[in-house]
């Protein structure tokens, strides 16, 4: 739950079931505040309709309207496991509650692929789903809505640079701010790591620069996420949740977490990275990813995945076993397999020729 969230949303379920009932015409009988997706100013609920359906409710002052307008407009088209938003009587896929949106999706399942694995038949599924995503051609209102890659990583940096500050405040005692055995954590972690974070950062400045020099890739419509932690199964089918970061971008800007993975305890192993390419490109996927953009794409996504929960360790207003799993995660980016390291083999070329030609 975001810290915002804490202090200003609904006081009681009721509150929430009285939004959905007058905003969506649906009676909810039971509701239960969840923490999933990607995006950080945003509460989710698991809630059960009289009509015996499950619904995820969402409640989000972050991001824009393409995360709804997206899935709505590909399941309009019909590509498969792209679950759409429940419209409002009036049409509307989101209603305004507080100046935030309010939407409604049905409820995919308990079943994730991070948890479950995939089997060929389910990587299959995935590598044409998301061929078929990115030939779709989104009309106005999404490409209005969307954002365009510039490769640029700006937000990113100054990320990485604001855990820098604060951690040296921390330090020198010039700020309040836990000062328990989690920050003391981080501090050694990252003071560790302080080459291989000067590495990615001026590693993302080199590449982006000479991917904006180049002649532009073809911009397609990019979930901007799809890792398997936002993958769920349901009746042996993979299906694509959590739409916050969706994008107009080179296909790399997915295909990045299938070739390897982003996460160092769920990696995309060889055989399963050529399933999803052989549905991929059957369908008119790339058959040839660019290595740079590639490497571009990791050392950005390092950079996030390392600022993020850094900034959560340090802070004072997230509950402590949030903060342990961040710091967990931290470790996991850093460790030999994580993607920091992947990110740096991918920028002295020892990693960008591997598994991108199918």
């Amino acid at each position: 739950m975001s810290n915002a969230s804490r202090e200003h949303g609904p006081d009681r379920d009721e509150a929430l079931r009285a939004w959905v009932r007058a905003d969506f015409s649906l009676a909810l009988t039971a509701t239960e505040r969840i923490g999933l997706g990607a995006d950080a100013a945003a509460d989710v609920w698991h809630a059960v309709g009289e009509d015996g359906l499950r619904y995820a409710v969402k409640w989000s002052g972050g991001g824009a309207g393409a995360a709804l307008l997206v899935p709505a407009l590909l399941a309009e088209r019909g590509v498969p496991g792209v679950p759409a938003p429940l419209p409002t009587p009036s049409g509307a896929l989101w209603s305004e509650r507080q100046g935030r949106r309010l939407s409604v999706v049905p409820w995919v399942s308990d079943e994730g692929a991070l948890d479950a694995g995939m089997a060929e038949d389910q990587w299959r599924a995935y590598g044409t789903m998301l061929a078929r995503t990115h030939a779709t051609e989104p009309d106005p209102e999404a490409a209005a809505a969307l954002p365009h890659e510039d490769h640029t990583h700006a937000v990113e940096a100054a990320q990485v640079r604001a855990v820098q500050r604060a951690l040296g405040d921390v330090a020198e005692g010039r700020v309040p701010g836990p000062g328990d055995a989690l920050v003391a954590e981080l501090a050694e972690q990252w003071s560790a790591a302080s080459d291989t974070v000067a590495a990615l950062l001026a590693g993302a400045d080199e590449l982006g620069g000479r991917l904006r020099g180049r002649a532009p890739a073809p911009a397609v419509l990019c979930h901007g996420d799809p890792h398997l932690g936002n993958v769920l199964l349901r009746e042996g089918l993979p299906w694509l949740i959590d739409w916050d970061d969706a994008v107009l971008a080179p296909p790399e800007r997915d295909l990045l977490f299938v070739l390897g993975g982003v996460l160092a305890f769920a990696p995309v192993r060889e055989h399963e990275q050529a399933w999803f390419f052989e549905a991929y490109t059957a369908v008119g996927g790339p058959a040839h990813p660019d290595p740079e953009r590639l490497a571009y794409y990791r050392c950005r996504r390092a950079l996030e995945d390392l600022a993020g929960p850094a900034a959560e360790v340090l802070d004072p207003k997230t509950p402590e076993p949030e903060r342990a799993e961040a710091l967990a995660l931290l470790r996991g980016i850093l460790s030999p397999t994580g993607l920091a390291a992947a990110a740096l083999d991918s920028l002295t070329g020892t990693n960008t020729a591997k598994g991108v030609t199918w």
